[in-house]
């Protein structure tokens, strides 16, 4: 790929990839596990007794997908690092603007993923004795998975942003104030 040219395949795996970890992160929200009290007669205790565990393996997945989503973009634009300065101008300026809000939105939902698949895993077994009356089995909170998704949707379109619109404009266009000069405007001889 040449440098300041946009690439229609890196935009679509991009957003393919978000759309992915999206999907993943809707799914370990309707399946978060739920926790049941359950009374053991012979010991005199209760214990909880937890439904499946694969919103865990989802948070995970789209956690996954996520960063490589994100790893592909920066590989390739060279993380605003690496490789030819960015032509001064609004272009310029928009894209640092969403490079930054690109990676909040991502480190974000990174955040929300990793702790909402670790605290989907935490199960607690037993709770105490029976004369205590307020037996409650820790679960995940509704909606930690969502925000995640609401914030990889929102990564997904900061990088497109980011990517196809502005980064391709900055490289693109030669900078005003480098004129080619094909002569030198002062003579330079050597001494005889």
């Amino acid at each position: 790929m040449g440098e300041g040219k946009g690439s229609t395949l890196v935009h679509l795996l991009v957003v393919v990839l978000s759309l992915v970890a999206f999907g993943f992160a809707i799914a370990a929200e309707r399946r978060r596990s739920v926790g049941t009290v359950v009374k053991d007669n012979i010991s005199n205790s209760t214990y909880c007794v937890y439904n499946s565990d694969v919103a865990t393996g989802y948070g995970v997945g789209a956690f996954l997908f996520l960063l490589s989503g994100e790893s592909l973009l920066m590989g390739v634009t060279k993380c605003m690092c690496f490789g030819r300065p960015l032509a001064p101008g609004s272009d310029r300026a928009w894209s640092i603007i969403y490079f930054v809000s690109s990676w909040l939105t991502f480190l974000v939902a990174e955040a929300c993923l990793i702790a909402g698949a670790t605290r989907n895993a935490y199960h607690t077994k037993y709770r105490g004795m029976i004369y205590a009356q307020n037996f409650s089995c820790e679960t995940l909170r509704k909606g930690v998975f969502i925000a995640a998704a609401v914030f990889v949707v929102a990564t997904m379109v900061l990088n497109v942003y980011y990517y196809y619109m502005n980064f391709t404009k900055a490289t693109t266009t030669t900078p005003a104030h480098k004129a080619n000069r094909t002569n030198p405007t002062v003579g330079m001889t050597g001494y005889a």
